[in-house]
């Protein structure tokens, strides 16, 4: 219990972690964003503290949404559905296209089954490694959870696989020791297991497996992909290059979040999902300790998240939790809000920050760049 109480808890850190380091480069190419704040990744969105984004709201949503279903798909649907709902209501900072349309079907009454919409957004990826390392021993569970997850936003076949990835992919980094993950390996489970007669996704497999081999580095894979200026939100750009991010850096948390925010772009994303892979692997105690002290977080603060992990512990996919089942983490709704305020006037500063040099290659952006939220 107490490992898997570890890997859960570091799943959940590791996303709050990726996705706080990440945020104040997303949308900056790896050039500006370097210029702007050097090689050493550190917190830099609030006078060096760091704060999360919908990326690990989401994935907080997910969570307490498996404890109340305890085993119950409808059950789930329809509480991380609520969540949603309710989420917009407290006015978030930054939100996806896709998912925004999603939210507003659910208020206009269609249900969890109906309200997607057709994107191949990462929006379910970045919500995903929690259902991979809570469900690990319950594969069938697991790609039910995701893709039940996924349909409540995204419609798009793409999505699910993607996220369905990144679920599988934190599922096994919980499920052995870091040192003992086999990349070659891992490829080819993950080709079986999701991949199927996706022609566009198993050549990106190919082209990861035969970067892999030849010790490429995580840019020159990027730059594979043509992803050499920022890393898109499109699911099938992000997620393979957060999952290259872990398999070159199973065992260094530091190095595998580094390395994938460093290439710019929906950086606050593709960190929060590499950081909850390899936190799945590493557990809690393998994340560097500056960076989850350095989150300024509340309600969702790190003790409420170490919270969050206990119950998640005892909790199994199949129902029957042993300590509560079907009692979600309490939060302090009332101080949302006004922490969602907070955060609008963080990422405002640094939009406007961002019409002042250092400039990258391409000069100045016309108008204040969004900080968040531009593509799930």
């Amino acid at each position: 219990m107490s490992d898997r109480r570890d890997r859960i808890a570091g799943s959940l850190l590791g996303t709050a972690v990726g996705d706080a380091l990440g945020l104040p480069r997303e949308g900056l190419s790896p050039g500006r964003a370097h210029r702007m704040f050097g090689g050493d990744l550190q917190h830099a969105l609030l006078f060096g503290r760091g704060m999360v984004s919908d990326d690990t709201e989401h994935t907080c949503f997910v969570a307490q949404a498996l404890l109340s279903a305890d085993g119950d798909l409808d059950r789930f649907a329809s509480a991380l559905a609520w969540k949603l709902r309710l989420w917009m209501l407290g006015l978030p900072a930054g939100v996806g296209l896709g998912t925004a349309r999603a939210i507003a079907k659910l208020w206009l009454g269609f249900g969890p089954s109906t309200s997607g919409v057709y994107s191949a957004g990462n929006g379910p990826a970045m919500r995903a490694a929690i259902i991979g390392v809570s469900c690990a021993s319950e594969p069938d569970m697991c790609r039910a959870f995701v893709r039940t997850a996924s349909r409540i936003t995204h419609t798009d076949d793409r999505a699910a696989r993607a996220a369905h990835l990144v679920a599988f992919a934190a599922a096994y980094a919980a499920t052995r020791s870091p040192s003992d993950v086999d990349p070659l390996g891992f490829l080819r489970a993950a080709a079986d297991e999701v991949v199927e007669d996706d022609q566009e996704l198993g050549a990106i497999v190919d082209t990861m497996r035969e970067h892999l081999r030849r010790g490429a580095g995580i840019r020159e894979f990027a730059a594979a992909l043509g992803q050499e200026d920022g890393v898109t939100g499109y699911a099938y750009h992000s997620v393979p290059i957060a999952l290259y991010g872990w398999l070159t850096n199973p065992t260094d948390f530091r190095a595998a979040v580094s390395e994938v925010v460093r290439l710019g772009g929906d950086a606050d994303t593709t960190g929060a999902i590499v950081g909850g892979i390899v936190g799945a692997g590493v557990g809690a105690s393998g994340i560097p300790s500056e960076w989850t002290d350095g989150l300024c977080e509340w309600p969702r603060s790190v003790a409420w998240l170490d919270a969050l992990a206990d119950r998640l512990a005892r909790w199994s996919p199949v129902g029957g939790a042993d300590g509560a089942p079907g009692r979600e983490v309490p939060l302090f709704w009332p101080a949302l809000v006004p922490r969602n305020l907070l955060f609008l006037a963080v990422v405002l500063g640094h939009g406007f920050r961002r019409l002042l040099p250092p400039y990258g290659e391409r000069g100045p952006p016309s108008v204040p760049s969004p900080v968040t939220g531009a593509s799930q």
